[in-house]
């Protein structure tokens, strides 16, 4: 039996699809799953949380980072997912066992589902992971593999961005639009650039199993 653990912090996201992606408010399924097909027929989407405070069973995960990358080959409701995973280099040994066990999906939770619709798992990777916030902007950093730099798009008010409420998202009922300023991955023989694309950012709270 997994551990009881519970993380939250915030997370950014950089997919292929134009702004906005249609999976975020198109039809579902009966399982909830999005059947809109992504703008480009498919959707490459990297995530990278950083974790303020969290807990897998007794262990402290608070300062501590993870990502995903996924690809998927037409709606993602649909699933035959491609996913892998990043774990903190700077995390201790411990934290990143307990890290792994969260986001490869063994600890349940969201992320449980989420690798459920996986046909295909990417090997998984210890790598520096940097999480930066400065106003409207995010940026994260996984080594030499991703580099990403979103803008939310502004709102109303100057220097607020523009929000989406009440939406079906795994991570988030409340994103945040953005656009991506810059952004590079190459991993897994994969090579993405998303410059110009949909992003989101939030705050997240997850629990399992």
């Amino acid at each position: 039996m997994a551990e009881p653990w519970r993380i939250e912090g915030e997370y950014l996201e950089n997919c292929n699809c134009e702004v906005l992606c249609p999976c975020l408010l198109g039809p579902r399924n009966a399982r909830g799953g999005a059947t809109a097909r992504p703008t480009e027929g498919h959707c490459d989407v990297p995530l990278v949380f950083r974790i303020e405070r969290g807990q897998y069973g007794r262990l402290d995960l608070g300062g501590t980072h993870a990502a995903l990358v996924i690809h998927t080959p037409g709606p993602m409701g649909e699933g035959n997912w491609t996913i892998g995973a990043y774990l903190d280099q700077r995390a201790s040994d411990e934290q990143r066992r307990a890290l792994e066990q969260i986001f490869t999906g063994h600890a349940g939770g969201v992320l449980g589902v989420l690798w459920g619709l996986a046909t295909k798992r990417l090997p998984t990777r210890v790598a520096p992971i940097e999480f930066g916030k400065d106003g409207r902007r995010r940026s994260a950093r996984i080594g030499d593999h991703l580099e990403v730099e979103i803008e939310g798009i502004e709102g109303r008010q100057p220097d607020t961005e523009t929000w989406i409420d009440n939406v079906r998202h795994p991570v988030s009922t409340r994103l945040a639009a953005a656009r991506a300023v810059r952004m590079s991955y190459r991993d897994h023989g994969l090579n993405w650039n998303h410059t110009g694309r949909n992003g989101h950012y939030s705050a997240f709270v997850w629990s399992g199993p």
